[in-house]
């Protein structure tokens, strides 16, 4: 009977599922337990990552706007701000200004850490779990840029300083090429200046190479003066064109001249005074290289039709000295509001209009040169030779299309960064990289 009894137990599988249940119930219960507990961790550490990401992309814009700001107590406060289910027990957050990709003190580095002990893991372990984030964020000042010599052609080298010519510009140099070696200064030369500013790349000697912005965006920089309206004759503009100008004999001679239209240039060959006003050169070249003094205050020169310009190179007693309307004489000769302001600074203006080949303009050597205002030339090449300069303070700025110094030129314009054309604007960049 009991061996019987015995025989059908064994052969009996009705047990089985019992008895693997009960077999595998602890690794069952401890996979649930390793699984919430994981699930715990993961979302401590998603919380406390998106807390660090933000606290050091806050402390990063917080020194983008003002470089003397407190990007620490920022940092923390978008910390704790963003803390939730790990805000009784997280860290202190751990802020540090630091290096990324060769620049000096350009990111903000934020670290912070959880730990506590879960109910099942507690069991294995002896220790608490710690969890750790960390989140790095560069950042790039924006800001605008400035210059007072600019070039305006958008490919090849466009701004060349070579020979042992002589550049103080401490307003800035500017190229909106795009190409590299946008802007060549030869080692020979000197130039002194605070800002190099490009599209593209810079050649320039090692003394120089802090000052230099490069590659800095083409839709960065601009031509500040493209949507100048530029002055035309009406039809009651004077005709003022002659053969001869200078009135009198030899060293008496003398040319007085009024605003209007000037057919095929005007070329000084004795004492010339400009009157206040506009002048139209149509054509021709406006040769002002005389020996003899050349002076116009309150004056606007428009080169249209292709008209060159041509400043010194006789040398002797010659001298030239130019400056602009004013807002007062611009608003009289009957420009308005915002355009007055504007052409009130212009002592040139070139009008491209129809114009294909960009016009020679020079300036040369051997007189003296005493400009204010602008030299907006946006279709020539101006090639400046010699030992042309100012030799006063005066502040005058060009933007040309391209521009060439070379020969033993000196050039010295003494304008204020603040008083200069604006080059362009750098919109201000924080990103996570890390």
């Amino acid at each position: 009977m009991i061996i019987r009894f015995l025989r059908r137990l064994a052969r009996s599988t009705s047990g089985n599922a019992m008895m693997f249940v009960g077999l595998g119930m602890p690794m069952l219960v401890g996979a649930a337990g390793y699984g919430v507990d994981t699930a715990q961790w993961y979302m401590w550490q998603r919380e406390l990552q998106h807390s660090v990401d933000q606290a050091a992309i806050g402390g990063a814009w917080a020194l983008v706007y003002d470089e003397s700001a407190d990007y620490a107590k920022r940092a923390e406060q978008e910390f704790f701000g963003n803390q939730a289910i790990t805000e009784d027990f997280a860290s202190e957050p751990e802020i540090q200004l630091t290096s990324y990709d060769g620049g000096a003190a350009n990111s903000v580095l934020v670290t912070a850490s959880v730990t506590r002990q879960l109910p099942f893991t507690g069991l294995l372990l002896s220790r608490a779990v710690t969890v750790t984030a960390s989140a790095q964020a560069a950042f790039k000042s924006g800001g605008k840029f400035n210059a007072c010599l600019i070039t305006l052609r958008k490919d090849g080298t466009t701004f060349k300083v070579g020979g042992s010519a002589h550049v103080i510009a401490n307003c800035g140099l500017g190229a909106l090429s795009c190409s590299d070696n946008a802007i060549v200064i030869d080692g020979s030369a000197t130039v002194e200046t605070t800002a190099i500013t490009t599209c593209g790349t810079a050649d320039v000697p090692p003394d120089l190479e802090d000052s230099v912005t490069e590659n800095v965006g083409e839709d960065a920089l601009y031509d500040a003066y493209g949507d100048l309206p530029i002055p035309a004759p009406t039809g009651t503009t004077p005709d003022n064109t002659k053969k001869d100008y200078c009135v009198g004999n030899g060293n008496n001679a003398i040319a007085n001249l009024k605003p209007g239209i000037m057919t095929g240039g005007y070329v000084a060959k004795c004492a010339t005074n400009f009157a206040p006003g506009v002048y139209f050169i149509d054509g021709g070249t406006l040769d002002l290289s005389t020996n003899a003094t050349v002076v116009g205050h309150n004056v606007l020169f428009v080169l249209r039709k292709g008209a060159e310009l041509k400043l010194g190179g006789q040398g002797g007693g010659g001298s030239i000295t130019l400056s602009p309307m004013g807002v007062e004489i611009a608003s009289q000769k009957g420009f308005a509001g915002e355009d007055a302001e504007r052409l009130a600074r212009m002592l040139f203006i070139e009008d491209k209009t129809g114009e294909t080949e960009p016009a020679q303009h020079q300036v040369n050597g051997n007189s003296r040169l005493n400009l204010e205002g602008i030299l907006y030339l946006p279709n020539g090449d101006v090639q400046v030779n010699g030992d042309s300069g100012t030799t006063t303070k005066l502040c005058f700025q060009i933007s040309a299309y391209t521009l060439d110094i070379r020969g033993s030129a000196y050039l010295r314009t003494l304008c204020e960064a603040e008083e200069s054309t604006e080059l362009g604007e750098e919109t201000p960049t924080v990103r996570l990289v890390a």
